[in-house]
């Protein structure tokens, strides 16, 4: 059974009196332990994907399943209790975070809102997830904003692994980070994956970000599906207009870790 499973999934937004579909007709799945990597140009709507699996947005039409239940028709407690395994880490930690908070208040919200540990525990916890992301306990009281963009989207992967997840959202994760510093936080993903068999879900626009950690990807253009399959056969040998432009344009990205394809 798939971990999150999408079926014809549908978006549409009204501007300036016209109806705009920004997600049209959009099937998909991500099985257990798996990166599914959703790719596009700007405008090809896979951070509105991201959304509408998040919940953030509600779709026009469509399924989302996910841990075998219906995603869509949970509610309240239900779906606030559900969406502790459903995780997400955006492009900008400074702007998803308020950024005067402390590194230890970031992650003492998830430990507090869906009571994974006492008042009393809550240090220890978060002095675990720090060094769980290859940080120390001494960057806790540091405001978000004292810290670098690496540590930043470190202490995001340290928030977002904090209710123990089965799927993580990676939204442009690694894009906004230099290439030494991405390549870090990639290694550290491909790990946490091992280590805690955390599927991802991969929005990007860099096939070779995609090449290095993605088992299988979805080519969207305009809403829609182009092109799907194994990364690497994908990535080798576009069949879509859209592929063969995102390939020529991606950056050759040294692979440090493992392939996964």
């Amino acid at each position: 059974m798939s971990l999150l499973a999408v079926s014809n999934l549908t978006k549409r937004y009204r501007r300036g009196g016209k109806s705009i579909t920004a997600v049209d007709d959009v099937s998909f799945h991500v099985d257990p332990g798996e990166t599914l990597a959703l790719a596009g140009p700007s405008g090809s709507g896979k951070s509105t994907i991201a959304r509408l699996v998040l919940r953030l947005i509600e779709p026009d039409a469509g399924r989302i399943e996910f841990e075998g239940s219906d995603f869509l028709a949970l509610s309240g407690a239900t779906l606030r209790a559900r969406r502790a395994r459903l995780q997400m880490v955006f492009q900008d930690p400074l702007a998803a975070f308020n950024p005067r908070a402390t590194v230890a208040h970031v992650l003492d919200d998830p430990l507090r809102i869906h009571d994974i540990a006492s008042r009393a525990e809550r240090p220890r916890r978060i002095a675990a997830l720090l060094e769980r992301v290859g940080l120390t306990a001494d960057l806790a009281p540091r405001a978000i904003h004292e810290i670098s963009g690496g540590q930043r989207q470190r202490v995001a992967i340290a928030r977002a692994i904090a209710t123990k997840p089965s799927l993580i959202v990676l939204d442009e994760a690694v894009s906004a980070l230099d290439v030494s510093v991405r390549r870090e936080i990639l290694d550290l993903l491909l790990d946490l994956q091992h280590q805690e068999k955390i599927a991802y879900l991969l929005i990007s626009h860099d096939l070779g970000v995609i090449r290095s950690v993605a088992h299988r990807i979805v080519l969207l253009d305009a809403g829609r599906i182009a092109e799907s399959g194994n990364t690497r056969a994908v990535i080798d040998a576009p069949q879509s207009a859209i592929g063969k432009a995102l390939l020529a344009a991606a950056p050759r990205l040294n692979r440090t870790a493992q392939d996964p394809t």
